[in-house]
């Protein structure tokens, strides 16, 4: 199974996207990049940290690629934002990609490249890392599934997340 890891604002909504498609094996919400050992979603939360909200994804890379979850990353999250993601303000939300490897880098910096055509402002999406990565607390994984779907943020920022998905990627979702 190979990983991938990316920041794009809350965890709850990144997850939510990335469950959908077809070879994505697992997705881990967590903590990447700060200077605080073992964070948590608080401490996190105060931006103090240096953490992103991340997401860390298990898939067969033989039925989706590398290169794929990047270019719905892209798609599925604003990229141009500086360190928020709508209403959630903070270096904890930023857009940033984890790449695990060199081939992972050069296919960040290529997927950059190619995503900046779809938008009409500068992307500010990182490449960082490497880093160490710290699972978040058990009650935000398969957030969208459970609360998720009775909390009002969450109907307000992911269904339209889930459309752009189903719009621009119909081919790669579990059927």
């Amino acid at each position: 199974m190979a990983e991938a890891i990316f920041a794009g604002g809350c965890f709850w909504c990144t997850e939510a996207v990335f469950k959908q498609l077809d070879g994505v094996q697992s997705v881990e919400s967590g903590y990447i990049g700060g200077s605080v050992e073992d964070p948590d979603y608080k401490t996190v939360c105060s931006g103090t940290t240096g953490h992103a909200e991340a997401i860390r994804i298990g898939f067969d890379a033989d039925v989706i690629g590398y290169s794929d979850l990047l270019d719905i990353h892209f798609a599925t999250h604003d990229p141009t934002q500086l360190n928020r993601q709508g209403n959630d303000i903070g270096t904890q939300y930023r857009s940033a990609i984890f790449p695990l490897d060199d081939e992972q880098r050069a296919e960040a910096e290529a997927a950059i490249v190619r995503a900046q055509a779809d938008w009409p402002t500068p992307i500010v999406t990182t490449i960082e890392g490497p880093a160490t990565w710290y699972p978040a607390e058990d009650y935000h994984q398969d957030y969208w599934d459970g609360e998720g779907q009775r909390n009002p943020y969450c109907l307000a920022v992911i269904p339209p997340k889930l459309a752009k998905l189903k719009k621009g990627f119909a081919e790669k979702l579990v059927s």
